[in-house]
Parts: C-alpha cells; sequence; structure tokens
C-alpha cells in the first residue's frame, strides 16, 4: 500500500513538473516571438508649452499644463518593454522647455553678430529668469519618469531650448505696426538667431545621471548637444542619432563617424527643424538658420545631401518644430526608401478650452507620437498612431479630431486626410536584405 502511494505521488511530481516545464518553454516561446516581432518607438513632439511658466494656475492660467507633460511622460513609462508595455525608445525632437536666459551667448558676440532691436523679444526677456527655477526643473522631473522606467531615449535640441534668442542686424521687425497686427513673415517680424547649448546640457549633457555610465548612450559631441544612443528591438540593433537644429559641417562628421563605428546599423536621425506640414525640407522663414550664419549651420537639404542620403544605414528621419505633421519617402543614393516624419503639436489648445479659456490656448493637449514596427510579415511596417495622454484616446478615437485642429494645422486638407495624416502604415520596402548583418539570432 505505501509502495502504490509513493509511486502514485511521483507520477503526481513528474506531471508537475511537465507542465511547469511546458508553461516555460511556451513562455520562452511567447518572449521570443514578442522580442522578434515587434515594438514601439515613442516620438514626443514640441513640448515647451506644457512646460512654459505662463501657462500654469500660479500666472493666471485656469490649469497646470504642465501636468499634461507629466502625465505624457508617466504614460510613455507605463507602457514601457519593462512595464510589460512595447515602448522599447523614446525619441525627443525637442524645444523642451519655452524660454531663453541671455540676449546672445559669448561665441556668437565673439564672432561679431549684432543685435537687432526687437520689442517683442524686450518684452518676453523680463521673465526668462524663471527658465532655470520653473521650466528646466519640470523638464527634468518630466524625463526622470523616462528613465526610472529603465527606457533609453535622446533628445534633439529645438531653438527654444538654445540659451539665447535676438534679431539678427540688417532683419529688423515692423516697429510701424502694434503687436495683434503682425503677420508671422520676415517682413514683420524679421529673422530670429539662437545660440548657447548650456541650459541644455545641463539637463541633458553628457555627464548628467539621465546619461552618464548608461551602456545604451554610446556617443556625443559638444558636451551632449549631439548624441546617439543604441536600443535593440524588435529582433534588430538600432543606432539613434540625436542632432542639433540645423546641424553645421561638424556635426554631419561626427555623426558620420559614429555610424561608421556600428557599421549596418538601421539608424534613426532625430532634428529639430527638417520638414514643414507640406512636406517640403524648408525652414519656418523667421529662424532660418542656414540663411543668417551658413559658417555653422545646413539647411534641411543641406543635411539631407550630406549625410542623409549619403549613408545607407540612415532609414528614418523624425523633427518636429513647424506646426502640424507631414510624411515623405525619398530614395537615397543607394537607392534605399528613407522615410521622414513630422509632428509638432504644441498649438493645440482644446484643453485649454474646457478649462475655461475662450478660446484655444496651445499647450499640446497630450499628444504624441507611437510608431509600431511589426517584422511579423514578410514585408517589415511601421503603423503611426498619434494618442493623447489627456483624453487617453487615438486620435481615431476621437470624433471632434478634425473640428479641434485641422483649421490651424492643416486648412487644405479634408477631415478624412486630417485623420490619415495621423494614423497610418507604411511598409519598411527591404528593409530584412538591407540590414540583415543587423538582425539578431535567437
Amino acid at each position: 500500500m505505501r509502495l502504490t502511494f509513493l509511486k502514485i505521488a511521483r507520477q503526481l511530481l513528474l506531471a508537475q513538473l511537465v507542465f511547469v516545464a511546458l508553461l516555460l518553454v511556451t513562455a520562452c516561446q511567447i518572449g521570443v516571438k514578442s522580442s522578434s516581432s515587434s515594438f514601439s518607438l515613442a516620438v514626443i513632439p514640441d513640448t515647451q508649452n506644457y512646460i512654459d511658466f505662463r501657462h500654469q494656475k500660479a500666472e493666471g492660467f485656469n490649469l497646470d499644463s504642465s501636468t499634461l507633460f507629466i502625465d505624457q511622460m508617466r504614460y510613455v513609462a507605463a507602457n514601457s518593454v519593462n512595464s510589460g508595455g512595447d515602448i522599447a525608445f523614446v525619441a525627443s525632437v525637442g524645444d523642451v522647455w519655452q524660454h531663453q536666459t541671455k540676449t546672445m551667448d559669448p561665441d556668437h558676440k565673439m564672432r561679431g553678430f549684432k543685435v537687432e532691436p526687437n520689442p517683442i523679444l524686450a518684452r518676453k526677456a523680463k521673465r526668462t529668469e524663471k527658465v532655470l527655477s520653473i521650466e528646466l526643473p519640470t523638464a527634468i522631473e518630466g524625463y526622470r519618469i523616462i528613465s526610472d522606467a529603465g527606457l533609453p531615449f535622446g533628445v534633439a535640441p529645438g531653438n527654444h531650448d538654445y540659451d539665447a534668442v535676438w534679431s539678427v542686424a540688417g532683419y529688423p521687425p515692423n516697429r510701424e505696426k502694434g503687436f495683434p497686427l503682425l503677420d508671422k513673415t520676415v517682413k514683420d517680424f524679421g529673422i530670429l538667431h539662437i545660440g548657447g547649448l548650456d541650459n541644455f546640457r545641463t539637463v541633458f549633457g553628457e555627464n548628467t545621471d539621465f546619461f552618464k555610465n548608461k551602456p545604451w548612450y554610446v556617443a556625443s559631441f559638444k558636451g551632449g548637444a549631439n548624441s546617439a544612443q543604441k536600443f535593440t528591438a524588435g529582433g534588430y540593433n538600432f543606432l539613434h542619432l540625436a542632432l542639433e537644429m540645423q546641424p553645421g559641417n561638424d556635426v554631419i562628421a561626427w555623426a558620420a563617424s559614429v555610424m561608421s563605428s556600428h557599421p549596418g546599423v538601421p539608424t534613426i536621425v532625430t532634428t529639430h527643424d527638417y520638414q514643414n506640414s507640406d512636406g517640403k525640407r524648408l525652414p519656418n522663414p523667421l529662424i532660418d538658420l542656414a540663411q543668417i550664419d551658413p559658417k555653422t549651420h545646413n539647411s534641411a537639404q543641406q543635411l539631407w545631401d550630406k549625410l542623409i542620403r549619403q549613408h545607407n544605414q540612415i532609414f528614418l528621419v523624425l523633427c518636429g518644430h513647424q506646426r502640424g505633421q507631414s510624411f515623405r519617402v525619398d530614395k537615397n543614393n543607394f537607392g534605399n526608401p528613407v522615410y521622414q516624419i513630422l509632428a509638432d503639436y504644441q498649438d493645440r489648445g482644446q484643453v485649454a478650452v474646457e478649462a475655461g479659456h475662450k478660446t484655444p490656448q496651445g499647450i499640446g493637449d497630450g499628444w504624441l507620437r507611437l510608431l509600431r514596427f511589426d517584422f511579423i510579415t514578410t514585408t517589415a511596417t511601421i503603423t503611426v498612431k498619434t494618442f493623447s495622454s489627456f483624453y487617453n484616446k487615438f486620435s481615431s478615437e476621437v470624433g471632434d479630431y478634425a473640428d479641434w485642429y485641422k483649421e490651424r494645422e492643416q486648412p487644405s486638407m479634408s477631415d478624412a486626410e486630417f485623420y490619415a495624416a495621423d494614423d497610418y502604415t507604411f511598409n519598411l520596402d527591404g528593409f530584412a536584405q538591407r540590414f540583415k548583418s543587423a538582425r539578431i539570432r535567437y
């Protein structure tokens, strides 16, 4: 009787071990399938209007718009791969905060640049000291959430992230018009220049806690004003380059050297100003750095010609700065496609209306981009979705989406076209063959 009992006990134990083993095998298979098939990349558009100290209750605004920024970062962190989601990397297109702290940086003073008096900038200059006490700390708080979630990320500096902004001598503003009557043209506003990235390096420099000793932070230039990160997802190794605004030849040479150290790795370039809402590689004429300072800046077209089209491993370009959204595809010098995407939602102001403001006040409304890479099928794809962490909905789920935003961003589009501009899928033609050397073999 005792032997029979022991025999049964052994059989039950063996069955349990087999069951557990099967569960482990199944779990591993699911894990391999998940890691080798798809992931998401979160793109953080211009956030300066969230962080702007003037858009907080302490300044008489109807809500603390900084909470939208913090909630946006919490959403991304909560959906990271380490939290059970599929977001594997975060790319920020810049304009993290709103204000500058200087009229002109030392480098441009030394180079002989002169300031054109501008009453518009003079009014704003009285407020800029609060960038250090309010705006930069808010940015750090938000990106700390991303960092604590274990997410690798890269931030490209935008024009608002520079230390100084001034009107360029020779391009004066129109002083005969009152401020409300000014058109956003060079004739009325003149041309602005920017310089200095000390504030940016304070927050996102190479030696900050965000990046120091992080194995995925692989290179930097100018103290972190330009940076490179690597990440592994979807069965591939990836490289990400975050480049300063309208980068000069020295930055282009640095970027090329980083890619040469990571040959054959699919590379994403994020830079603040690259294409407009019509999909053209043209700057906002009010801040055309390549025109007014060609020795240290390249236009978007020059960036394409000198860097992007010259390197076969660059397959994706992300940008912000110019309001709205656009998408274009061009062949590089090797006959392979490069996908170029604009997303900038800083002027979206429906949340402010709902908070009691009579008219929309541009604060962003929590919108960000999610790019889902899918390698399940023979032809790889990216599905672009636009999500609001405030409304907790995708753009396709908001019935008033076009009514709220189309007129300001894409007035020539139909409602259907506007929805489609924020929700679409495209093929990564030839990706597997092009980047077979970067494929991870399990």
